[in-house]
């Protein structure tokens, strides 16, 4: 065919035509359906349901009426969609638990917060509630802009008058072509303060709202937002996160059991959905400690009880749900409406005032209907006093005039009057004529000349009109304000961490001579007797054993200290669990630590602060000390903890507040006692000073805190043992060789030197593991001179390889053998030893 023969056919570009035909059907999307307006807070389905209810006259003092029939009054005249989309953004708009203040009174069953639908449209009934019916407030004043309706049979209007901010206090969702909308919904009285302060000082900033107005979303179903953060960022880009946190009471019972008694939910969760969640995780075992589930929701609120073990810690189950059920959630918030028709990210300040400059144009324009009025009010009313002023002629001329027209015409040339006025006088009653009635008018003009002086003052003066937006929105927030549901709490965007989820309890940790580390609960290790052969406490190689004994709690920071004068760090709950017999994890998948390096001291810090101090003493008798301060942020890498000498290692390490004695004891029983603050606060690689000058072939075993009314426990590598009062060693100067502690034997040496109380429990672990756990106050005390008493029994050639102290056990101790023999009493020791000690400097 020719172009002449096939004249309506065109030749377009596929591609741009695909791009327009989609750009048209996205912007369709946008304005038409799936985002709000700014200024009243509706999409135009929810406009046209409210609309249509109004014009039935289903008014919030008016019965209800069937569902159906607003349904079709809406498709019918303004929505050209499906009843199921109309019906259910109507139903919505009536459910308390999806609308913080309902724009629908519904009658039915409208759904349930377990996800129940609601009856079909032709079981349920319907009207406005109060508050909507403030939306659509003076829509007859020629507040708003009409539009002709899809068929161009009927208008519609833009948008509402909205005497409240709706917007901020419903929010609103919508996924559009391209971009969607997530705005949380706002308590009506903090949102009307908000503006009210945006009108009376326009350049107050988003922060100053927050403290002091508006202080973040109020949910219907209550519930707890976490932290301020995300609020903040939300209000002040448009776009932010909050992390929603369901209301969770612990109830304890006289029986010992406790159940997590849940009374809100976050925004949106199915409650349904959420007990079956919980059960799941129950049967994969993912959650302990639950005996039972119960879902106790009635008709005066929500329950949900989950009963828990005697055994169970309430706050770790509670953490593990927030952590993987539905009980915390996270809400996006996507603060995007339309603007002139377009499209905006807004913050929360832009929409108070998008919203407030609406107002303005809703007052303004129906104060100027409201002048109108008045002055063709008036109008008539001049006109009715002209014809009271000439009763006579009027009545003669009207008499006398053989039609309506010759009389208007009459009137108005005679009298000097508008068509108006006269076809009022032509429509007057003989009633108007008396007295009475002339006062009315006279009255009535008068009153519309006060009027309309102050309507056009108001429209003259801004500050006037904001003074009736700020009345009208105060009356708004008196009718229907409410008490705040949602409470805020404390709390970051990371405010679960794993060490909520970990139960606190004491452990011991052990790490072997060839580094292997694990952790026990402390009650793995029942109380012996002194002398008692032991238990297994640890399987190892024949050529390793426990060097390193220390008890904590799997919350406390432990601090692994190497022979290199590093520091690792590591939670009590990251060192493995094993078994009591079990060898442990190597410490270098654990800690970062080179080839040639070891730990030599492992402490526990609970917390940080400026007025506690780490002491340090090394092999050859060097001491410094250090604020804690210093090692808050310590790499996986490590960090230097000590700048040590050439072939010096650190040794020891203390917890201290600076005001201490330190006591120094020596391989070859030597000790020096002296006041801490002798050495003074360094930095983390000062290498220190003298703390104790070692003879020929001495080295230092240990390094404590030692107090008045302490004593000193001594245990040698044979496994010989005694308590010394610390009375008996005196306070001399740091630098000092020391004195003489316990007569040793040619092949004893000392392995550990501790201060005690008595009250503790005593851990010794030979270089095959085997482990016993004694009461220190079991223990011999005696003088410097004596040797001690036996703690453990040792096969040949087995020493003792490392000492710790605990806190007791109350567990009941069993008597596993109960050698008293002391190996040399007070008597048999060796003479006295002379006073060694002298006053050494750096």
């Amino acid at each position: 065919m020719t172009d002449q023969q096939r004249p309506n056919v065109q030749e377009i570009n596929l591609g741009q035509e695909m791009r327009t035909s989609f750009l048209d059907y996205a912007m369709s999307v946008i304005v038409s359906r799936a985002l709000p307006d700014v200024r009243d807070g509706l999409k135009p389905v929810h406009r046209r349901i409210l609309y249509a209810m109004n014009d039935l006259g289903m008014h919030a003092d008016k019965a209800y009426k069937k569902s159906a029939r607003i349904v079709g009054e809406v498709i019918g005249k303004y929505h050209p969609h499906g009843d199921s989309a109309v019906y259910e953004a109507m139903v919505r708009m009536a459910q308390d638990f999806s609308y913080r203040y309902m724009l629908v009174d519904g009658h039915g069953n409208f759904g349930s917060v377990d996800g129940d639908s609601a009856a079909a449209m032709r079981y349920t009934e319907a009207r406005m509630s109060k508050i909507s019916m403030e939306l659509l407030r003076d829509i007859n004043k020629d507040t708003i802009d009409y539009t002709d309706n899809y068929d161009g049979t009927e208008r519609e209007p833009v948008v509402f008058p909205s005497r409240f901010p709706n917007l901020i206090v419903n929010g609103g969702a919508g996924i559009a072509v391209g971009m969607a909308t997530n705005i949380p919904p706002h308590n009506l009285g903090e949102t009307i303060d908000a503006v009210l302060a945006i009108s009376k000082d326009p350049e107050i900033t988003i922060n100053e709202l927050m403290e002091s107005y508006i202080y973040g979303p109020d949910f219907p179903t209550a519930g707890e937002i976490i932290g301020r953060g995300g609020i903040r960022k939300a209000y002040e880009t448009g776009k932010g996160s909050l992390t929603i946190r369901a209301k969770v009471q612990i109830e304890e019972y006289a029986n010992g059991k406790t159940s997590l008694i849940v009374t809100e939910l976050p925004y949106q969760v199915n409650k349904a959905k959420l007990v079956e969640k919980i059960a799941e995780l129950v049967r994969e075992k993912r959650i302990d400690g639950i005996t039972d589930l119960r879902d106790e929701s009635d008709r005066n609120g929500l329950r949900i009880v989950i009963e828990l073990r005697r055994d169970a810690n309430a706050n770790i189950v509670l953490n593990n749900l927030y952590k993987y059920s539905a009980l915390q959630t996270t809400f996006g918030i996507n603060m995007l409406a339309l603007v002139d028709g377009r499209p905006r990210v807004l913050t929360i300040k832009q929409c108070l005032e998008h919203y407030l400059e609406h107002q303005r144009e809703i007052v303004k324009r129906r104060t100027e209907f409201e002048l109108r009025k008045a002055q063709a009010r008036a109008h008539i009313l001049e006109g009715l006093q002209i014809a009271l002023d000439h009763i006579d002629e009027v009545i003669s001329l009207i008499r006398n005039s053989k039609t309506t027209d010759i009389a208007r015409n009459g009137l108005m040339e005679q009298f000097g009057l508008s068509e108006k006025q006269a076809q009022a006088i032509l429509d007057m009653r003989l009633q108007r004529l008396t007295g009475l009635e002339r006062e009315k008018i006279n009255s009535e003009y008068n009153e519309l000349l006060q009027q309309i002086d102050e309507l056009k003052a108001i429209l003259a003066d801004d500050e006037k009109l904001l003074e009736i937006i700020r009345e009208e929105l105060i009356a708004i927030k008196e009718k229907f304000n409410d008490k705040r549901r949602t409470e805020i709490v404390a709390g970051g965007a990371d405010f679960i961490d794993d060490e909520d989820l970990i139960p606190e309890e004491n452990i011991v940790i052990t790490l072997t001579h060839q580094g292997y580390v694990k952790r026990l609960p402390a009650s793995t290790y029942r109380t012996q007797r002194r002398g008692g052969r032991g238990i297994q406490g640890m399987g190892t190689n024949d050529d390793d054993f426990v060097e390193h004994l220390v008890s904590t709690s799997t919350h406390d920071t432990v601090l692994f200290f190497t022979n290199k004068g590093k520091v690792y760090r590591a939670k009590g709950y990251e060192v493995p669990e094993f078994s009591r017999t079990a060898k442990g994890l190597p410490i270098i998948n654990l800690l970062q630590i080179e080839k040639d390096e070891w730990i030599n001291a492992v402490i526990t810090v609970s917390e940080y602060s400026d007025e506690s101090y780490l002491f340090f003493t090394t092999k050859h008798g060097l001491s410094k000390r250090t604020k804690l301060s210093q090692f808050v942020n310590i790499r996986k890498g490590g960090l230097n903890a000590i700048g040590l000498r050439e072939g010096d290692e650190l040794i020891s390490v203390q917890l201290t507040d600076g005001t201490k004695d330190i006591m120094i004891g020596t391989k070859q029983g030597f000790l020096i006692r002296f006041p801490e603050d002798q050495v003074r606060s360094m930095g983390r690689n000062a290498a220190g000073v003298r703390g104790i000058s070692l003879r020929d072939d001495d080295e230092v075993v240990s390094m404590e805190i030692l107090e008045a009314g302490l004593q000193v426990l001594h245990v040698t590598n044979k496994g010989i043992g005694k308590r010394t009062p610390e009375d008996e060693y005196r306070v001399t100067n740091r630098g000092g060789k020391g004195i003489y502690t316990c007569k040793l034997t040619e092949s004893n040496t000392v392995v550990a030197v501790k201060a005690v109380t008595g009250e503790e429990d005593m851990m010794l672990i030979t270089a095959a593991g085997v482990l016993i756990r004694t009461p220190v106050e079991g223990i011999s005390q005696t003088g410097r001179s004596a040797q001690g008493v036996r703690l453990i029994r040792l096969q040949e050639d087995e020493e003792v390889a490392t000492v710790t102290v605990v806190e007791r056990d109350e567990a009941e101790p069993e008597n596993e053998g109960d050698d008293n023999q002391e190996t040399n009493s007070a008597s048999e020791s060796a003479e006295d030893d002379s006073d060694d000690s002298t006053n050494g400097g750096e």
